[in-house]
């Protein structure tokens, strides 16, 4: 069944502290016993007599059970930490100022609560490292910062019992609960605004094999196809949000000397990035090309000029991933939360 979508987060409160997940109720049910029984043997409770807790342990390891720590604690009411797990390509810096703007957000809203938060940047194939921060009780759950090629971990991981919140793109066979901007529409806008002001040869700078920019590249092939115009492939360039290596892809797409008048950048740092090198070429912005950013960090209306760019609602980005994160550790239906995207019009593209 396909999950809910929603456009405005729900109220953040905690999780129903009653419900069971369905795992433990199957162990209950085949071992003939009550799922608090089955809660107590499996923590080695000594007032479950020794046959029962192993039976029921035995009869849980034949069925691949793992006890979620951090869900026994939030079922206590003990729940005090929230893993913040930080996807990133290796050439990505943990300190562009997008990501930087959610692990804010997160902060704030975890703080609120009275909670703890622990960040982690996951390692090159230590895939396990999300999964064993569950299960040994250092988190209740998990906040994941992105997608990148993990998509089909992540799924794995919900079906392990891993409870989490993932920021990224709606994707239709996720198992995950999604908290993310509409990058289809922000892509649409930023591509119309720019066909609106008289451009035809927009290039497009993203790397569309990650899943928010390939929603963004969508957005731009269809204002393309609504103006009559046809993209050209030319005009694509391929680049890693936040890849340190930027100003040398730049400069290489640059040098090809390709005929267009405006750029839709998927990340401001890139857009910032972009303008920088073509002031040096004496390129001006936007006399010559207009550029579109996307992010709306806060140093985007202090450059010169100032960018034009999408906006996404980051202050209402943490207090979603958390309300989410709770549903799921509850064992709540899963759902997704769209934030509305907004074209911010600066002199980039005027």
């Amino acid at each position: 069944m396909p999950p809910t979508t929603d456009t405005t987060p729900a109220a953040l409160t905690p999780p129903d502290k009653g419900r069971r997940r369905v795992q433990m109720i199957d162990i209950a049910r085949m071992a003939g016993v009550s799922t608090s029984t089955v809660s107590r043997a499996l923590s080695g409770s000594s007032l479950i007599p020794e046959a029962t807790r192993n039976r029921i342990t035995e009869l849980a390891r034949s069925l691949h059970y793992r006890v979620n720590v951090g869900a026994a604690n939030l079922r206590k009411g003990d729940v005090q930490t929230i893993g913040v797990v930080l996807l990133s390509d290796s050439t990505q810096m943990i300190s562009d100022p997008f990501v930087l703007g959610i692990l804010g957000s997160l902060t704030d809203t975890v703080n609120d609560l009275g909670m703890n938060l622990l960040l982690t940047r996951l390692q090159e194939n230590r895939e396990d490292q999300m999964r064993s921060m569950v299960e040994s009780g250092q988190v209740n759950g998990l906040v994941v910062i992105g997608q990148l090629s993990l998509h089909d971990h992540l799924n794995e991981l919900v079906q392990q019992g891993i409870p989490m919140a993932v920021w990224g793109a709606s994707l239709g066979d996720a198992l995950y609960p999604v908290v993310g901007g509409d990058n289809l529409r922000g892509g649409y806008l930023a591509t119309r605004h720019l066909i609106e002001k008289g451009c035809r040869r927009i290039a497009f700078f993203g790397d569309t094999n990650h899943p928010e920019a390939s929603l963004r590249f969508q957005g731009y092939e269809r204002a393309l196809q609504e103006a009559g115009l046809e993209a050209d492939p030319r005009l694509r360039q391929h680049y890693l949000f936040g890849d340190a290596r930027i100003r040398e892809t730049i400069e290489g797409w640059l040098n090809q000397h390709l005929d267009f008048d405006a750029i839709f950048a998927c990340s401001d740092v890139t857009a910032i990035s972009l303008m920088g090198a073509l002031r040096e070429r004496g390129i001006p912005v936007p006399g010559q090309v207009r550029v579109v950013g996307y992010d709306d960090i806060l140093l985007s209306m202090h450059v010169h000029p100032t960018l034009t760019t999408v906006r996404q609602p980051i202050e209402q980005a943490g207090r979603a991933l958390v309300a989410l994160l709770f549903e799921s550790i509850a064992g709540a239906p899963r759902r997704n939360i769209v934030l509305p995207t907004e074209l911010i019009v600066r002199d980039s593209s005027l």
